[in-house]
């Protein structure tokens, strides 16, 4: 049986790009951000290990699929249809579903973190966006992820922090001095959270945050 040379090529992408998923994941999506908000959530009520790292990871692969829907169908419009149905290129259909992810990660990158990328490739300082390389691109976007996710951290933490100064102050009023004050705490931190519709409130604040 003969094999079509073109199939046999998008067989061939679609193995190797299924290997390069976990690093697309995190470089060129907004994965990162969601995970590690919902790790700060966990640090923030001091359950260690509740929920599970699977259960976050699960939680921010979905969360990351929805935040990155638009993308996703912009992709498969201007590039994999075209290419399935022999209309473009493999080179064509490349170029064309990179720029929907160069136009999302654009979106999330502070100038600073794309300057400073520049300097360090030491190249021309680009003009526009279309002159900013991909491999200059990705990395000052993971940087700006990972400070958007710390700044948003650092937010979570302020009310618990809050609930751990008065809980401990108590306990230190009253003489009970050898009671961690994190067993105390904990209960009240989950109260609040729940009272607050914690979960739905930090979903909320993450899918804004990539608007």
């Amino acid at each position: 049986m003969k094999i079509d040379s073109s199939n046999a090529l998008q067989i061939l992408l679609l193995m190797g790009g299924l290997s390069l998923i976990p690093a697309i994941l995190f470089t060129v999506t907004g994965f990162t951000r969601i995970l590690i908000v919902l790790g700060f959530i966990r640090s923030a009520m001091g359950t260690s290990t509740t929920p599970p790292n699977q259960v976050l990871v699960g939680i921010a692969l979905f969360l990351t699929l929805f935040v990155m829907s638009p993308t996703i169908s912009a992709i498969k419009k201007d590039a994999w249809e075209p290419l399935q149905h022999h209309q473009i290129s493999t080179a064509t259909a490349i170029k064309r579903g990179e720029e929907p992810l160069r136009e999302f990660m654009f979106r999330q990158t502070r100038n600073q973190d794309i300057s400073l990328f520049v300097s360090l490739a030491r190249i021309k300082t680009p003009q526009t966006r279309a002159q900013v390389p991909t491999y200059v691109l990705i990395p000052a976007f993971i940087m700006s992820e990972l400070k958007t996710s710390f700044e948003i951290g650092f937010l979570i933490f302020l009310p618990f922090l809050i609930i751990d100064l008065i809980i401990s102050s108590t306990l230190m009023s009253v003489g009970m001095v050898m009671l961690p004050p994190s067993f105390i705490s904990m209960p009240f931190k989950i109260l609040l959270f729940i009272l607050v519709d914690g979960w739905d409130v930090i979903t909320h604040s993450l899918i804004a945050s990539f608007h």
